[in-house]
């Protein structure tokens, strides 16, 4: 059993909450506050409409969440603590005490810290190498950076069973190799905030504008390719050095007002209050919170399908979940040759979604398209395979949809193969919700040379595969539905 307790049960606090819970961990919550629990209800209901969408596999059955009266009894079992409180030095160390009288030796008790150092949170520590510092983004059930920052009283096998345990639950945990105040992105986001406020008070730009500056540009490149690297590009074919002997001067020019800070007076808070309502006051937190969520899950799909950035991380949390999972990978794999075989699980995503609020058509034939890549596999075409030369294309595909598919429903497909001989491989895929058939899918498929992108006949493994399948599955009764065409009277 996995056990992660949250000591602070804010946006932040929450957001760990959710990211533990949803990717299996049973989670136990301590928050004097009377309204933790609904605030808590809040950011999961959110969570759980959107993380799933990150994955092209289901994530594993959701963990238990209990609420707490008092730290002792919420750390009871866990191996992960983290604490959430306000920004008080005082207060922190004052909880790590505590915590520290109950919780685990073994457990590992990160704090979320924007700004001290793990040197100062563990400085009345009773086991001072049991702290260290995980800060995170929010939200953060979905963004995948965790800055994990540790001190010479860290044992190293400690710092990185910490970032493996975040590495389980799909995040990216960043070593800061030296502690600093505000460890390294909130200095960037400190020195662009900086700098907005001076815009603000000068009267350059209003937040809005500023907001759209870095949206509109900046913001989209940083998103995939962060400083450097964008900078390497635009120094094009000459790369950095030539950026670098470019703009280089510039940084002696009067851009900037980093080093001095505007006064917070009342008139420039009402001042940046007021743009800022008049820019997204119409919209609720909620309703802001959702938009963030489906618009990150959206960039963060395309940057799957490139294999880049916090795409990477997420396609290695994928094969992780793959990997756990008790779908086969291999023909060795499949418990009952005579079953369909399951080829697919995964939940909905929101980019899935038409106009109609239910699953696009086009995403089915995407969904059943995975399911024949993972029976490819299973048979041997994998990619190792591939790469010698012989692949199966799609000729022909039929989809029924017979019942409707929403935001977040986890969908399993189960896959028959009709015929497998020679040349051709012949599949038949249902998706279910539970046991509700929402569609089927009929594919017909060649195989080909990629050298000459003719038909040819594949190896013999899988031939041998292929016709096993077939053979095992002849024995089931007629799919209902297959060998339609379109506008058959059922």
């Amino acid at each position: 059993m996995k056990i992660a307790t949250i000591v602070g049960g804010g946006v932040i606090g929450g957001g760990w909450a959710a990211r533990f819970l949803l990717n299996g961990w049973d989670v136990r919550v301590f928050d004097p506050d009377p309204e933790a629990e609904r605030k808590i209800g809040e950011v999961l209901d959110n969570a759980r409409r959107s993380l799933p969408g990150l994955s092209d596999t289901a994530l594993p059955p959701e963990g238990k969440l209990t609420f707490h009266d008092t730290m002792s009894d919420a750390v009871q079992g866990a191996s992960w603590i983290q604490e959430s409180v306000p920004e008080r030095l005082e207060l922190k160390q004052k909880v790590y005490q505590t915590l520290q009288e109950h919780a685990p030796e073994d457990a590992i008790l990160g704090s979320s810290t924007s700004g001290f150092k793990p040197s100062e949170l563990q400085g009345c520590a009773s086991r001072p190498e049991q702290i260290v510092v995980t800060h995170p983004f929010n939200p953060v059930y979905l963004m995948p950076l965790v800055e994990l920052v540790a001190t010479e009283k860290n044992a190293p096998d400690m710092v990185e069973r910490a970032a493996e345990i975040l590495r389980s639950v799909g995040m990216y945990p960043l070593k800061v190799r030296k502690e600093i105040d505000a460890h390294i992105a909130d200095r960037f986001l400190e020195a662009v905030w900086r700098e907005a406020l001076w815009m603000v008070k000068d009267g350059v730009a209003t937040t809005e504008e500023i907001d759209e500056s870095i949206r509109m540009g900046f913001g989209i490149r940083w998103a995939q390719m962060g400083l450097f690297e964008t900078y390497r590009v635009a120094g094009g074919e000459a790369g950095m050095k030539h950026f670098m002997a470019q703009f280089g001067p510039a940084l002696k020019w009067p851009w900037t007002k980093l080093m001095d800070v505007p006064e917070f007076t009342d008139e420039l808070v009402d001042l940046i209050a007021g743009q800022s309502d008049a820019q997204s006051g119409h919209m609720s937190i909620r309703e802001l919170e959702r938009a963030r969520d489906d618009n990150v899950v959206g960039m963060m799909r395309a940057l799957k399908a490139n294999d880049w950035g916090a795409g990477a991380v997420l396609n290695a949390h994928d094969a992780r979940l793959n990997a756990q999972s008790d779908m086969p990978q291999t023909m060795a794999e499949i418990t009952d040759m005579a079953a369909l075989v399951p080829t697919g699980r995964r939940a909905i995503p929101a980019d899935w979604l038409d106009y109609n609020g239910h699953m696009n058509e086009a995403c089915y034939g995407i969904a059943f398209s995975e399911a024949t890549d993972r029976l490819m596999k299973i048979i041997g075409c994998d990619a190792e395979y591939i790469a010698t030369g012989g692949s199966y294309f799609t000729g022909e595909t039929h989809i029924r949809y017979l019942d409707e598919a929403h935001l977040g429903q986890v969908v399993d497909i189960r896959t028959r193969v009709i015929k497998g001989e020679g040349k051709k491989m012949h599949l038949w895929h249902e998706m279910y919700e539970g046991d509700r058939l929402l569609a089927t899918g009929e594919h017909f498929l060649l195989h080909v040379s990629l050298e000459t992108r003719r038909p040819s006949e594949p190896s013999q493994e899988i031939m041998d595969n292929l016709a096993a399948l077939a053979e095992a599955h002849a024995a089931l009764p007629p799919s209902e539905g297959a060998g339609r065409f379109v506008g058959q009277p059922r």
